[in-house]
């Protein structure tokens, strides 16, 4: 259970696929493996004891005829007896009165039977015959021992098994690399066959990844395979409801959002009226025409960005990108809208500060930022513009206690304030406009610490010499 977790930390779909299969076909290998390993061992050393067996008495059966007629060259029998290259003979010859040795060895002399397995010479000195498998000179033998009761003699013969291992080393390499090359095999079917498996799935996470971005269009071709039908079925009916969703929140926002337009402005244009005559009204009635006066221009100012962030939502609004001079194109901006004594700075010079963007978005972005710096960060103190790397920022800082590290993601939420501007008149809906308009352009923006103390937002876009850059996508504010 903690390897399965392990893998799955560890390991992609793919990888874990490809681990199965290798895995499987390793285990599917060595099982076999191991199973024709033990039967080709046990079929070598039956056959090979088989012929030992033979041998061994046929050997003594020519003993036994040969001792019957003559008992006088006993070492010259033993040293004649066909025995195979590697082993060798011992044959024991029962007390008969005689001062010869009972004990005679193959020549030349090279083993003895104080070489034997002393359990089986015990054995077949008893009168019983037996074979058993032993070691000498770290080279394996089979002994086969029989005894002839009839003859007084006691037949021992050595087979070596060398040849038997080697076979069985040479067959267990093979079955190694088998298991290996199984294993390797397994690995890269699991590999090809992961590739078509995932790649409707790769499908699947570029549907939405497209949808995600604003696509919502986006839809699934119908496959043949019964189970991806089901889950493209699954999937384009999700994206049905998603895109049927947000289309009707988009059109009651937009739509509310236009109904209020109308009583907005009438109802400003009537508080204008009134507060332009406010010396005559008593100081009470004045003072309530002036609240009433300050929140119709907050409404005025909500009903305007939500329509604004409507158009933006249904793609509405016309993105047309060109090279701007950006120092040229924001001081024009910065004196129109009454900015003008803000400082312009371009520490590169005017030259490198040319970049693609529309001019109207752009224009909205610096506004928006003036904007919130003027009313919730203690006024703007600088508009620098850069070059930095392939891009060209557009900074604007301010003079407020700065944003905290918590909340420079958040603030750029549609209805999101940060806590320095909780108490403010504004809609919570400027950064977010901000944030649209970058990314149209292709684009970002982030909030940051400004070096006098104060907070800093730059706008990300793209120099006008590396259009390539759009590859690249927006800037998410970092978290």
């Amino acid at each position: 259970m903690l390897w399965r977790v392990g893998m799955s930390i560890r390991f992609g779909l793919r990888g874990r696929m490809v681990a199965s299969f290798a895995l499987g076909a390793l285990v599917a290998a060595a099982a076999l493996g191991l199973v024709t390993y033990a039967s080709t061992r046990n079929y070598l050393e039956d056959q090979r004891m088989g012929v030992a067996l033979r041998q061994a008495f046929n050997n003594a059966q020519l003993v036994r005829t040969v001792l019957s007629a003559d008992r006088s060259n006993v070492a010259s029998l033993v040293s004649n007896v066909r025995s195979e290259q590697g082993g060798y003979a011992v044959l024991h010859v029962e007390d008969d009165g005689s001062n010869q040795p009972s004990f005679f060895a193959q020549e030349p002399l090279r083993f003895t039977q104080s070489n034997l397995p002393a359990e089986l010479l015990m054995q077949v000195l008893a009168g019983r015959t037996g074979t058993e498998r032993f070691e000498f000179d770290g080279e394996p033998y089979q002994a086969v021992g029989v005894a002839v009761p009839s003859a007084g003699i006691q037949y021992f013969e050595v087979f070596p098994m060398s040849q038997v291992e080697r076979t069985m080393a040479l067959v267990g390499s093979t079955l190694v690399l088998g298991a290996v090359g199984s294993a390797v095999l397994a690995g890269l079917l699991g590999l090809a066959l992961s590739r078509s498996v995932l790649r409707p799935l790769s499908r699947v996470a570029g549907a939405a990844r497209r949808i995600a971005s604003g696509g919502l269009d986006t839809r699934l071709a119908s496959e043949d395979d019964r189970e991806l039908a089901q889950l493209v079925e699954s999937f384009n009916g999700m994206a049905d409801a998603v895109q049927a969703r947000i289309e009707r929140e988009q059109r009651f926002s937009s739509d509310v959002s236009h109904e209020l337009r109308s009583p907005v402005t009438a109802l400003s244009a009537a508080v204008q009226s009134i507060s332009g005559r406010s010396g005559d009204l008593p100081p009470r009635t004045a003072q309530a025409v002036e609240i009433i006066e300050q929140q119709v221009v907050r409404l005025d100012r909500t009903v305007r960005d939500l329509l604004e962030l409507s158009r933006l939502d249904a793609g509405a609004t016309e993105t047309v990108m060109e090279p701007l001079e950006i120092l040229e194109l924001a001081s024009r901006v910065m004196a129109r809208h009454g900015f003008s004594d803000v400082p312009l700075r371009s520490p590169g010079g005017a030259e490198q500060v040319r970049a693609m963007g529309d001019r109207r978005r752009i224009e909205r972005v610096l506004v928006n930022l003036l904007e919130n710096a003027r009313d919730h960060g203690g006024g703007p103190t600088s508009v620098t513009v850069r070059r930095n790397g392939r891009h060209v920022e557009l900074v604007v800082a301010d003079a407020g206690p700065g944003i905290a590290v918590s909340e420079r993601s958040a603030i750029f939420q549609r209805f999101a304030r940060g806590t320095a501007s909780r108490s403010g008149t504004g809609s919570g809906l400027g950064l977010a406009i901000v944030l649209e308009h970058a990314r149209a352009m292709g684009g970002g923006v982030r909030a940051e610490e400004s070096p006098e103390g104060g907070a800093q937002f730059t706008v990300t876009l793209l120099h006008a010499d590396d259009r390539e850059c759009a590859a690249d996508g927006p800037q998410e504010p970092p978290s």
